[in-house]
C-alpha cells in the first residue's frame, strides 16, 4: 500500500509583519510562521541576528516574487551598546576580546555619532551572513578563518543619541540596505577609545510599514488555539493579518492601466501608459479598483515592460 503524499500547505498570498523575538534565527522564525499559517510557500526579507528583535516581513506565495524590494528598502533600528568591552562578534553573543576604561562625555559622544551620517564605505563583519565562495562569512569566522571582504557603500540617513547612562548608549538609526549596526557600534567604540558592542538591537522599520502592524509569535499561536476552540478554520482568524502584495513595492511609482491595456501586459507585452514616468521600475495597477498586477520597467521606447507579474489564484 503506497504512502499518502505529504500535505505541503495551502496557497497563501500576502505579507505578515512579524515581531521577531530574541534568541531565534530569522529562518527559525520564518518556519514557525509558515507552520502556523500552514502556508505552501514563504520567505523572509532580510535576516535579523538571533540577538535582534523587531520587524521581519514574512512573504507568502505570490508576495515572495517581490521580497527583493523589501530587502533593498531602508531600515530603522534602535540599538543599545555597552561601552568598555569589545567582542569578536561586535555583540553580546560573542566573546570579550578587550576591556578598557570608559572616559566619555556626552558632547564627545554626540560629535562622533554625527560623523556616521551620510554615505560611507563599510567593511562587513566576519560574523555576517554575506557569502564568500558560496559559504556565509560567519562559518569562516567560527572556524577561525578570516577571508577578504569588500567595503560596501552604505547611507546613514539619520542617527541620533537617545540615552547615555553609565556605560550604555542607546541610539536610533535610519539607514540604507546592507548597513551593519554592529559594525557602526564597533567603529564608534574604537573612536571613543574604550571599545563597544551591541547588547540589544530592535528593528522598528522596514520601508514604510507601520510598527503598529507587527504581530508576535505568541499572538499568532493564540489565534491558532482560538480557531481550534471555536472549531473554525485557522485561516478565518489568521488571514485578516495579511497585508496586500503591493505593500512590498509601495515605494515605486504607480502606473494605472486600462483593463484592455492590462490584458496585453499580463501576457508579457510592453504597453503604453499615459501616466508612466520617464524611467525606472513601476507598480502596475488596473482600473478604478487599482488592482495590483505586478512590477514593470520603463524601456528605451518609453513603454511599460512587465518584469514580475502576479499569478491570479482561481476563485
Amino acid at each position: 500500500m503506497g504512502r499518502r503524499p505529504r500535505r505541503r500547505g495551502r496557497p497563501v498570498d500576502g505579507i505578515v509583519l512579524l515581531d521577531k523575538p530574541s534568541g531565534i534565527t530569522s529562518n527559525g522564525a520564518l518556519q514557525e510562521v509558515k507552520r502556523i499559517f500552514f502556508a505552501e510557500k514563504a520567505g523572509h526579507t532580510g535576516a535579523l541576528d538571533p540577538l535582534a528583535t523587531g520587524m521581519l516581513p514574512i512573504c507568502f506565495g505570490e508576495a515572495t516574487k517581490f521580497s527583493q524590494f523589501l530587502l533593498d528598502s531602508d531600515k530603522r533600528y534602535v540599538v543599545v551598546a555597552k561601552l568598555g568591552e569589545r567582542t569578536n562578534t561586535s555583540d553580546s553573543d560573542g566573546e570579550v576580546v578587550q576591556t578598557r576604561d570608559v572616559n566619555v562625555n556626552v558632547e564627545q559622544l554626540e560629535g562622533l555619532i554625527a560623523g556616521f551620517r551620510g554615505e560611507t564605505m563599510q567593511v562587513p563583519s566576519m560574523f555576517s551572513a554575506l557569502k564568500y565562495e558560496g559559504k556565509p562569512l560567519y562559518e569562516y569566522a567560527r572556524a577561525g578563518i578570516e577571508v577578504p571582504r569588500v567595503a560596501r557603500k552604505i547611507n546613514v540617513y539619520e542617527i541620533s543619541l537617545l540615552r547615555f547612562e553609565g556605560d550604555e548608549v542607546e541610539m536610533e538609526v535610519h539607514c540604507s540596505k546592507g548597513t551593519y549596526i554592529r559594525t557602526i557600534v564597533d567603529d564608534l567604540g574604537e573612536m571613543l577609545g574604550c571599545g563597544a558592542h551591541v547588547i540589544a538591537l530592535r528593528r522598528i522599520g522596514v520601508s514604510r510599514y507601520p510598527i503598529e502592524k507587527m504581530v508576535t509569535l505568541e499572538q499568532l499561536e493564540a489565534l491558532l488555539e482560538q480557531a481550534r476552540e471555536q472549531e473554525v478554520q485557522p485561516r478565518e482568524l489568521l488571514d485578516s493579518l495579511l497585508l496586500p502584495l503591493d505593500t512590498a513595492v509601495q515605494d515605486l511609482d504607480e502606473v494605472n492601466l486600462l483593463p484592455a491595456v492590462a490584458s496585453y501586459a499580463l501576457q508579457g507585452q510592453a504597453v503604453q501608459a499615459s501616466n508612466a514616468p520617464s524611467e525606472g521600475q513601476v507598480r502596475m495597477t488596473v482600473g478604478e479598483e487599482r488592482t495590483f498586477i505586478g512590477v514593470g520597467e520603463i524601456d528605451a521606447d518609453g513603454l511599460v515592460a512587465p518584469r514580475r507579474l502576479v499569478n491570479a489564484r482561481p476563485q
